[in-house]
């Protein structure tokens, strides 16, 4: 069933506010809807104020602004490697993000250290790719396939890395790769990056239309193809490497939202970008939720949930597509 961009984009941001709701007012302490209302009228205690405004709002928003990431860059690589299949880590994006992470914190550096080493990470696995691809031009399918092998050295490399990992950091290396906002900090950055793309990409909607033609017609049509598919696969690997060192490897997001909001609003991505943003968004804070919440005190890795709804998912637009397309 098809709607109006307008009116998805509407009903996007609302479930992204409720969402936002649920994720602040629950979880494994006492504070409930009930001290959340309280709060949204001024007369909340100091502990509900802590748990909500300095605990659960942080990371929901750190939530958020990842799952956007995620779905956004998701959205671009399907357009530029034109194919479905196609999400933030088939590059093996992640992958270096994730390698590079994970050796800076073996090291012992912190804070910006660490975001630098995910984003150097990050492009330097994209032009590696780029560069065992390149043999007069980027076919999707050369692109593709490099991207399966490098990304599968990059996890040799990772489990390399956590078979000399400390066993007292083990766990929470484990975790942070499985997806993890337990230490997410400041959201900042992240949701400023996440809008910034999705700002950017709204804005190239028709551009990135004609490019998901084809790079032979997007050309006859004036558009600079090699330019923009360097520009955005740099913003795609900026995207990932925010994700991946705000949570770690957070799977499916990426390749099945992208998929659920073309199905609702059509190909255009000027309704695609903002619409794959808010419900990335929405997906991976009920998932942190979930994560945070099912077996309290305990918490589950965000990536496991968001499979267990991802799989399922997927498979049901699959098999939708080739129902559409007999």
């Amino acid at each position: 069933m098809r709607m109006r961009p307008p009116i998805l984009i509407a009903v996007l941001g609302c479930l992204a506010v409720l969402g936002l709701l649920v994720a602040v007012g629950f979880g494994s302490g006492s504070v409930g809807p009930r001290q959340v209302a309280a709060l949204l009228a001024g007369g909340a205690d100091p502990t509900a104020y802590q748990v909500v405004v300095e605990l659960r709002l942080p990371r929901a928003l750190a939530a958020f602004g990842t799952g956007a990431a995620l779905a956004l860059a998701g959205a671009l690589m399907q357009v530029l490697l034109r194919n479905p299949l196609a999400d933030p880590y088939i590059l093996g994006t992640s992958g270096g993000a994730a390698a590079f992470t994970l050796t800076a914190m073996l090291l012992g550096t912190t804070g910006f250290a660490v975001g630098a080493s995910a984003l150097a990470g990050a492009l330097a696995s994209t032009l590696l790719v780029f560069a065992l691809a390149h043999r007069g031009r980027w076919a999707p399918t050369r692109l593709l396939l490099t991207g399966v092998v490098v990304a599968a050295g990059w996890s040799a490399l990772v489990s390399l890395l956590l078979a000399i990992t400390p066993e007292r950091n083990l766990r929470g290396a484990l975790f942070w790769l499985m997806g993890d906002f337990a230490f997410a900090g400041n959201p900042t950055a992240c949701l400023l990056i996440a809008a910034s793309g999705t700002a950017a990409c709204f804005a190239l909607g028709r551009s990135l239309n004609v490019l998901a033609a084809g790079d032979q017609q997007a050309a006859l049509l004036g558009l600079p193809v090699r330019a923009m598919r360097i520009g955005i696969y740099f913003l795609t690997a900026l995207l990932t490497a925010t994700a991946v060192v705000t949570a770690g490897t957070v799977g499916f997001a990426g390749l099945v939202v992208p998929h659920l909001v073309r199905l609702l609003a059509g190909a255009d991505h000027r309704a695609v970008v903002p619409g794959a943003a808010l419900a990335g968004g929405t997906l991976l804070v009920l998932a942190d939720t979930v994560a945070r919440t099912a077996l309290a005190p305990r918490q589950l890795p965000v990536g496991a949930i968001t499979a267990l709804v991802g799989v399922p998912l997927f498979l049901f637009l699959l098999g939708r597509s080739q129902h559409g397309s007999s």
